[in-house]
C-alpha cells in the first residue's frame, strides 16, 4: 500500500507539471498577442474569440494527453497490464473518472486508480480556470 502512495505521490507532481509548464507557454504566447510584440500582433484586433479559445484548448489538452501517457507508462513498468493499449485505455478511463470498469488494475495496484482519477479532477480544474481566464482576457481585450 504504501509503495502505491509513493508511486501516485512521484507521478502527481510529474503530470501537474508538464501541465503547468504548457500553461506557462500559453501564457506567454497570449501576452505577445496582448502586447502586439510578435508576428501575432496582425491578427491581435481580428483574431476572434473561437480561435483563441480553439487553439488555447487543443494546447491544454495534448498537456493532458502528455499527463495520460505518463500514467500508462508507469502502468507497464509496474506490469500492471499486458499491453500499452490496455494501459492507455486504462489510464484515459481513469484520468477522466469515467471509470467503464471493463479494465481495472490488478489488486496490488488499485489505490492507484483512485490517485489518477483525483489527478485527472486537479488538472482538468486547472485547465478549466486558465480557459475562463483567456476567455476573460479575450472579450476584455475585444472592446
Amino acid at each position: 500500500m504504501f509503495f502505491q502512495l509513493f508511486i501516485g505521490s512521484f507521478v502527481i507532481p510529474i503530470t501537474i507539471l508538464v501541465q503547468v509548464i504548457f500553461i506557462q507557454i500559453a501564457i506567454k504566447q497570449l501576452r505577445k498577442l496582448e502586447s502586439g510584440d510578435s508576428y501575432l500582433s496582425l491578427f491581435n484586433k481580428t483574431m476572434p474569440v473561437v480561435l483563441v479559445l480553439s487553439i488555447s484548448t487543443l494546447w491544454l489538452l495534448a498537456a493532458l494527453s502528455i499527463a495520460i501517457w505518463i500514467w500508462a507508462g508507469f502502468f507497464q513498468l509496474l506490469g500492471c497490464f499486458s499491453t500499452l493499449e490496455e494501459s492507455l485505455y486504462f489510464s484515459m478511463v481513469a484520468f477522466t473518472t469515467l471509470g467503464f470498469g471493463d479494465v481495472t488494475l490488478p489488486n496490488d495496484w488499485r489505490i492507484l486508480s483512485g490517485m489518477i482519477a483525483a489527478n485527472g479532477l486537479v488538472l482538468f480544474g486547472l485547465n478549466t480556470a486558465f480557459l475562463i481566464e483567456v476567455l476573460h482576457r479575450t472579450i476584455v481585450g475585444k472592446r
